[in-house]
């Protein structure tokens, strides 16, 4: 049995126990080892049940905020001045670590900006996935250097229940009013509306697309919750988008995505359009083998190839 690094997926080698030497670096330079989370599944579920009221990252996947210790080598929860936020696995879906974990590592793949993320063996042997928060980038001073961030959500005027109240050509308009540079946000929105759609994630709703301040610059933010969610749902979707795209959620086609889409709304050139076509099918194969070196079990990674190869032939056949 081949083990790899569950931050970077590499082959151990002898000498590595876990987690890879680069898997380690990334977390910090200095690091050698990393400690368990010491937490077993069910207790990292009552931790973030009984902090979600006071914690300001609240959704529908349990999440806990946490800071990390390089001197104890390991992730501490804390309910103030986090940067890290850390999910569990989930009673209510299967494997929701190892799916958002791959899917963040796939959209990477492709030049969609993700923060750094990886998952952690608990103290009951589970899985978490943690993540870099994007909008405190400083480990020493977290609170003081805060960068500005507004979901889709508050600039539409709606709220987590209302998040679904809306378009993909309303989240275009979004862009197009506060964006320092909106023909380049809409490269990226059609990038990630086209990653989305061939990876299943049918949750992409307002509170999952953000803008970010960073030096004075207003851009799409960096890709956060980027899930499968029709292989953690099994057969109880039947949409493909979350939000309509030319007034559909299902049964898209490629001309919805390319000709309606892309030229029409978003009105990308047909050479953009075509480059990040290019992109995308050129990484298909790497997508392949980086789903079969992730840490879902088999019949998931059978089922997450199954739904890319399906949803590759609308796109690109």
């Amino acid at each position: 049995m081949i083990l790899r690094c569950p931050i970077t997926y590499n082959t151990l080698t002898v000498d590595e126990v876990k987690y890879s030497k680069k898997g380690l670096a990334l977390l910090s330079r200095t690091l050698t080892y990393l400690h368990d989370l010491s937490y077993t599944q069910a207790e990292q579920l009552e931790k973030a049940k009984s902090l979600a009221i006071k914690m300001a990252i609240q959704g529908v996947q349990p999440k806990l905020s946490a800071i990390f210790n390089t001197r104890q080598q390991g992730f501490e929860f804390t309910e103030r001045g986090g940067t890290f936020i850390i999910k569990p696995q989930n009673n209510q879906w299967a494997h929701l670590p190892e799916n958002e974990d791959l899917t963040m590592r796939l959209a990477q793949a492709i030049g969609i900006e993700v923060p750094l993320h990886g998952l952690i063996y608990c103290k009951d042997e589970s899985l978490s996935y943690w993540i870099r928060r994007f909008d405190r980038p400083s480990l020493k001073s977290p609170l003081t250097h805060k960068l500005p961030v507004e979901d889709f959500a508050q600039l539409s005027g709606e709220s987590r229940h209302t998040k679904y109240r809306s378009t993909m050509e309303k989240v275009i308009k979004i862009i197009e009013q506060f964006c320092t540079f909106p023909a380049l946000e809409r490269e990226k929105l059609f990038k990630l509306t086209l990653f989305n759609f061939l990876t299943g994630n049918e949750d992409m709703h307002l509170k999952n697309f953000s803008l970010i301040i960073r030096q004075n610059i207003v851009s799409l933010s960096p890709a956060y919750d980027l899930l499968n969610t029709t292989l953690a749902m099994g057969t109880n979707t039947i949409e493909e988008l979350a939000l309509p795209l030319n007034g559909k959620k299902n049964h898209l086609k490629r001309a919805d995505f390319i000709d309606y889409f892309a030229q029409e709304k978003l009105q990308l050139l047909p050479p953009i359009i075509k480059a990040i076509l290019g992109e995308i099918e050129a990484n298909l194969d790497h997508w392949h083998q980086m789903i079969e070196f992730s840490f879902l079990p088999p019949p998931y990674k059978v089922g997450y190839k199954n739904l890319l190869t399906n949803r590759s032939h609308i796109i690109f056949d």
